[in-house]
């Protein structure tokens, strides 16, 4: 079961490391790690994927609430969150492949965000499945390097929000 933690931690030194040890001792899979300021500077918005069986799951939650630098966890399943991630990656093409890759692009929605003679950096923002796609499709090409945020995610929108 995988499950996605919203954390409203006090933005100081220190604090990750304590939620990272956390997860760290108590053999806590963390799948996503994503970290940073939300609209108040003095707090930072950390999203976890984590899995686990429902036990491991309800710990976890626990767990987080337990820590002194934690404002308010808050736990979102897939299907009523949005979950997006950003990668991009940077290819080496040849003049057989180039078409074949700006036809992926678009399939996917992803885009070209830079190019020479013979690389180019894509990005996509997408869920986290569709990212991956991306990337098995790219497989056949030459990666040179890769970078991904992790997920980050929101509850859908309620008309009872606000």
């Amino acid at each position: 079961m995988k499950k996605i933690y919203s954390v409203l931690v006090e933005n100081r030194s220190g604090v990750l490391c304590k939620v990272a040890g956390l997860f760290s001792r108590r053999c806590f899979n963390i799948n996503s790690l994503a970290v940073g300021e939300t609209d108040d500077p003095a707090v930072s918005c950390m999203t976890i994927v984590s899995s686990g069986d429902q036990r491991t799951i309800e710990q976890i939650e626990k767990q987080l609430n337990k820590k002194l630098d934690v404002i308010k966890v808050r736990t979102f399943d897939e299907q009523i969150s949005i979950c997006r991630e950003l990668m991009l990656v940077k290819i080496k093409y040849n003049r057989n492949n180039r078409r074949d890759i700006m036809e992926n692009c678009a399939i996917m929605h992803a885009s070209i965000v830079d190019m020479s003679k013979h690389m180019m950096l894509i990005q996509i923002c997408d869920t986290p499945e569709r990212v991956q796609i991306f990337l098995s499709m790219l497989q056949t090409i030459s990666i040179v390097e890769v970078a991904r945020t992790g997920t980050l995610a929101l509850t859908k929108c309620a008309e009872n929000d606000g």
